[in-house]
């Protein structure tokens, strides 16, 4: 594909449209409400979204994760604190989410700060997963480099055989995070990229105020 091609890529959309009246008074209760509509579609992996967080000094990163609960307090995942999201966040609590749902023509984005979760919700989490997955969470020193792929492989077929009919303990190092909201925005895609766009601000611990962004 040469620059002009790519240049030209472009999609007009107009699968819905998205109304101050029509949204809900919350925005954990819209988002409910577009989450199981993109479950309804059958969508590919509708809770992966994109987590960004960054140094102390600003300096960004983003990867995909992949959302594991939501409530009125925000937006909750897992992963490895010593990982460099992990060692981010301690440092600079301050994050952001995206979720994008190409199919529906939408996007909603979500900026707040970060905080563990209890060390009773990550264990309950932890050994809820498929033990294969709880053994991987074990072995990986995750973000850290390592010599080869077959390092991870021997560590992993070790602690396969020693917790064979065993519990796997959660390790230290592993754990839940929730992100709690300040600014939830909604974006509908329009034809002749007049999208709409919904931004539920914080005002105080539970209230929302809802305006228009121009797209």
């Amino acid at each position: 594909m040469n620059q002009q091609e790519l240049q030209n890529l472009r999609q007009d959309y107009s699968a819905a449209t998205l109304l101050e009246n029509t949204t809900k008074a919350d925005p954990i209760s819209q988002f409910e409400q577009w989450f199981n509509e993109a479950l309804a579609a059958k969508l590919h992996e509708p809770n992966a979204m994109t987590l960004a967080t960054a140094s102390p000094s600003g300096k960004p990163s983003a990867r995909i994760v992949l959302l594991k609960g939501f409530n009125q307090g925000g937006f909750i995942f897992y992963t490895n604190y010593l990982s460099r999201k992990g060692k981010e966040i301690t440092k600079n609590p301050q994050g952001a989410i995206t979720f994008f749902w190409g199919e529906l023509e939408r996007q909603v984005r979500i900026e707040g700060t970060i905080e563990k979760l209890s060390k009773h919700d990550s264990e309950r989490y932890f050994h809820s997963r498929p033990k294969g997955s709880q053994i991987g969470a074990v072995v990986s020193p995750q973000s850290q480099e390592i010599e080869g792929r077959d390092e991870l492989e021997k560590k992993w077929n070790e602690l396969e055989a020693e917790y064979e009919g065993k519990d796997v303990p959660k390790p230290s190092f592993w754990g839940g995070y929730i992100l709690n909201p300040q600014l939830v925005e909604f974006w509908q895609g329009r034809p002749s990229r007049l999208h709409d766009r919904i931004l539920f601000k914080k005002t105080d611990k539970k209230t929302w105020k809802k305006v228009r962004l121009a797209p």
